[in-house]
């Protein structure tokens, strides 16, 4: 237990493999490589009367050896994958989109970019082509 001014020791990052993810979790940091990015949504841009901050959401396929899943990327971590990059995604969740999981880090995780990563990419196993299906459990 920390003592008062002392800081609470870091622990080391547990890296997660894409094909470890499911549905409803929350904590992943993962290494990955970017594949492709698409815009999905581009709206708001300021102005001279309006600061508002424009939004940018990209759909990007990330991946490293064990599979890929669509990432939701937000504003500034659309710059970040770019595609070829590397990435480290930091406190990411799997979020439900239609039935399918998507990779996305709120305001508590990061996604910042990576030296160049010696893996290649298993794109035959997406992970958001798998489709689930709610089902209610009686108690």
């Amino acid at each position: 237990m920390a003592t008062q001014g002392e800081r609470p020791a870091l622990r080391k990052p547990v890296f997660t493999k894409v094909d470890q993810l499911k549905p409803g979790t929350s904590g992943h940091t993962l290494i990955v490589k970017v594949i492709s990015s698409k815009t999905v949504l581009q709206k708001g841009r300021p102005t001279a009367t309006s600061s508002a901050r424009p939004t940018r959401i990209a759909e990007c396929v990330v991946g490293d050896e064990t599979g890929v899943i669509v990432f939701t990327a937000r504003n500034e971590q659309v710059d970040v994958l770019q595609p070829g990059s590397t990435a480290i995604i930091r406190n990411a969740k799997i979020d439900m989109f239609k039935g399918s999981m998507r990779l996305a880090v709120d305001k508590w995780g990061r996604v910042e970019a990576a030296e160049a990563a010696n893996f290649t990419v298993k794109e035959d196993n997406n992970l958001s082509l798998v489709e689930y299906e709610l089902v209610h459990v009686a108690e």
